[in-house]
């Protein structure tokens, strides 16, 4: 699935309006036609919903939904901020709607005093400000956030919990965003839905697909994507039906080092299950019962060292490389290292420790392979590529890393972000937090 900035959206929206053809005012009463089916699925209609709207589009999805589930025998309340300016275009047509359908309560926020009291077992319908938003929440509309913030009470955000912003919240007023529990977006999941200092405003999110035109997507260019997990099943390459462990491919882990053996292990029993034809496992001297008893299906190539890396084999006896777990970072390791980028002419991938002492030895980044797969976890990229101040700002580093030294990057996280040399950033759908343990980094580089 293609990600697109909240500028890209607005174009891609214009697109259907003009070329379906149907009017913007059609193309909500289709977006607020789809959140009431998720509402009728799961909020009881013996909840009162309370509706704020705003003055725009956001507001204007709010408007509708309120008109169309009353008829479904709900109590809805709906609260639309007053900023003396009126509403226009497709907002007022809704509003307009509501008032002539006379079946809901609609009461003008013109001051603080109007901000309604909020019952603990009713459900906030946040419809105040949609990602079009280009600056922080303040005055009266931050009153009415931090009123239902407080509030013990389930809220449900139209597309984008109101103050948030669809990727940099760099400059944001964090205190005056909507913590909602259920995000309802509209055909695409915003790119700041991916980091994880937004998971309080966002908390669950759903895309409900509003019909936009797939020729408006196709030609629309972006940079990221959000990989499902289906379409990660679409490319995972075919085990042929005659093949065997000489054409299964032959990788060398080079892992462990004095108490750090474990790393080399899991590494090791990861790369075998994900299908390997032959494993070489390169380990000190003090590892060799350790990997034999372990992974006896690996074959183990013994460092002259007896605790740490200082030497590899033949290179060209593999199809795959992996270094760095459990490797350490002492001085003769680090000049091992810096041979083996010297002399593999094959990508790799490069995980833990070798990142750390990569950290230490800039200049060294240009000797990477092209096409080498870095693994780091936030605090390793944070040591390879210094200071950033949000997710955002370590997704464009990350995307500008890739390119410049031509390698992939992939960021481990809850939404795992893999930057390509090309520019391109993929989000993994898969994640999920039982993997957030010692041991999973290593298991992934052995699978990769």
């Amino acid at each position: 699935m293609k990600l697109f900035t909240t500028k890209q959206i607005a174009e891609i929206d214009r697109y259907t309006i003009e070329h379906e053809p149907i009017a913007d005012i059609d193309l909500m009463e289709r977006a607020s036609l789809q959140m009431v089916n998720w509402l009728l699925k799961n909020i009881s209609n013996e909840k009162t919903l309370k509706v704020f709207a705003g003055p725009g589009n956001n507001g204007g999805d709010a408007l509708a939904i309120a008109r169309l589930i009353v008829e479904y025998e709900y109590k809805v309340e709906v609260f639309l901020l007053d900023f003396n300016k009126g509403l226009s275009g497709s907002p007022q047509i809704n509003c307009q709607r509501l008032e002539e359908q006379n079946k809901v309560l609609l009461k003008k926020i013109r001051n603080e005093d109007d901000i309604p009291e909020i019952k603990e077992n009713e459900v906030i319908i946040d419809g105040l400000f949609g990602s079009g938003l280009s600056r922080p929440l303040e005055g009266l509309t931050e009153i009415v956030v931090k009123k239902i913030n407080t509030s013990k009470c389930t809220v449900v955000a139209i597309d984008i919990p109101s103050g948030l912003m669809g990727e940099d919240n760099g400059n944001n007023n964090t205190e005056n965003i909507i913590q909602a529990d259920h995000t309802l977006t509209l055909q695409f999941p915003k790119i700041s839905f991916f980091f994880p200092e937004n998971e309080k405003y966002v908390e669950k999110w759903e895309v409900l697909p509003i019909g936009l035109q797939p020729e408006g997507i196709r030609i629309t260019q972006s940079d990221f994507s959000f990989l499902l997990e289906d379409e990660i099943a679409a490319i995972l390459p075919k085990r042929s039906w005659f093949g065997h462990k000489g054409t299964m491919g032959h990788a060398l882990l080079i892992a462990g080092s004095y108490g750090k053996m474990g790393a080399a292990v899991l590494a090791s029993r990861a790369c075998l299950r994900a299908g390997v034809g032959l494993l070489t496992t390169h380990i000190p001297r003090l590892g060799y019962q350790i990997i034999q008893n372990s992974v006896p299906e690996a074959m183990a190539s013994i460092d002259p060292s007896d605790l740490m890396f200082t030497e590899f084999p033949e290179l060209d006896n593999f199809t795959s490389v992996g270094v760095g777990p459990g490797l350490d970072t002492k001085q003769n390791t680090k000049r091992a290292l810096f041979s083996l980028f010297k002399q593999s002419t094959k990508p790799l991938v490069i995980d833990a420790d070798a990142l750390n002492i990569l950290a230490e030895n800039p200049k060294w980044l240009k000797e990477i392979p092209a096409n080498s797969i870095l693994t780091p976890h936030p605090g390793e990229f944070g040591r390879l590529v210094g200071v950033f101040d949000n997710s955002y700002q370590r997704l464009i580093l990350q995307k500008n890393f890739a390119q410049k030294y031509k390698v992939i990057v992939v960021l481990k996280g809850a939404f795992t972000s893999i930057a390509t040399p090309e520019g391109k950033v993929f989000f993994n759908s898969t994640g999920n937090p039982g993997m957030a343990t010692a041991g999973s980094g290593d298991a992934l580089t052995g699978i990769i």
